[in-house]
């Protein structure tokens, strides 16, 4: 089996292999949730599905995405570093040095669908927000655009980001916030070296109020080296992604309310396609917020 996959794969082209796993899920979910219990009357679902039967399958299956244009966004380059940014809220975001005027479009697009007030993905919610007095950590932080949305409203920024691509264009984005923001180039985890830091050791005599954690299936050791904080601190808030793998919803929820706090989902659902081993039930919720 695994010679066959991997001839497979050798002999046919990713897009047609995408091609073909979205027309599989999109036969097995609407399948799988209109037989299983409860489906009737959960209107969320029933949304998702439907979304499928009309479009097929998407990560974000809502109508909500068909309004942005990845052609419509302008990108600017700036002369004096070579580097190529987009404008958010007036303020310069920049990309890596070597992507592409058409990937930094499909990439803000993403960004935009992601953070957009009807998103499963997005971070804060109506009664989930930052105020003046909260300190940051923006864990995984890549091109950092939700902190770039946030540094005028809080008082410290932490932007933990290792790739060297992408902390080039961070030290460009918040060059005119060099006052309340930090780049760590580490990961946070739970080992502390050249590559990596733990929030316990790095927060041990720095304030922390508000964690955003978007690590692409790290989000564990992560918690593991923020364990004895997060039981300590309070008030605290988390906006934790739960997306990346099949139970992190349900295991992280508990992990967080063993620690004391009050744990919510997102609204609506993602179906993370990239994730190879995706299985029934296939929704999985974006997003937990989490506070004490």
């Amino acid at each position: 089996m695994s010679f066959l996959f991997q001839l497979y794969r050798l002999l046919v082209p990713k897009p047609i292999r995408t091609k073909i796993l979205l027309n599989r899920l999109a036969e097995k979910i609407p399948a799988f949730h209109e037989s299983s219990a409860g489906y009737e009357s959960d209107e969320e679902r029933k949304q998702v599905i439907d979304y499928i039967l009309r479009k097929g399958v998407a990560i974000f299956p809502y109508a909500f995405t068909e309004k942005y244009k990845q052609e419509e966004i302008e990108v600017f380059t700036d002369h004096s570093n070579g580097l190529k940014y987009v404008l958010q809220d007036g303020k310069r975001l920049y990309f890596k040095r070597r992507w592409s005027v058409k990937r930094i479009q499909r990439a803000y697009n993403d960004l935009c669908m992601e953070q957009d007030p009807d998103s499963p993905h997005r971070y804060l919610s109506s009664d989930f927000q930052l105020d003046s007095n909260d300190a940051l950590a923006d864990c995984g932080a890549a091109e950092g655009n939700f902190s770039l949305s946030m540094v005028e409203k809080v008082k410290k920024i932490y932007l933990f980001e290792y790739d060297p691509e992408w902390v080039e264009a961070l030290r460009y984005t918040f060059k005119p916030y060099e006052d309340k923001v930090e780049i760590i180039p580490r990961y946070l985890s739970d080992r502390n070296d050249n590559k990596n830091c733990s929030g316990d050791v790095f927060f041990q005599n720095r304030e922390i109020s508000f964690l955003k954690i978007d690590v692409d299936g790290n989000e564990r050791p992560l918690l593991n080296g923020f364990a004895h904080k997060l039981s300590e601190v309070s008030p605290m808030k988390i906006a934790l992604c739960t997306y990346h793998q099949q139970n992190d919803e349900n295991e992280f929820t508990e992990w967080l309310v063993s620690k004391g706090y009050q744990v919510k989902p997102s609204q609506g659902y993602m179906i993370f396609h990239y994730d190879k081993k995706i299985r029934a039930p296939y929704l999985r919720r974006a997003m937990i917020r989490a506070k004490k």
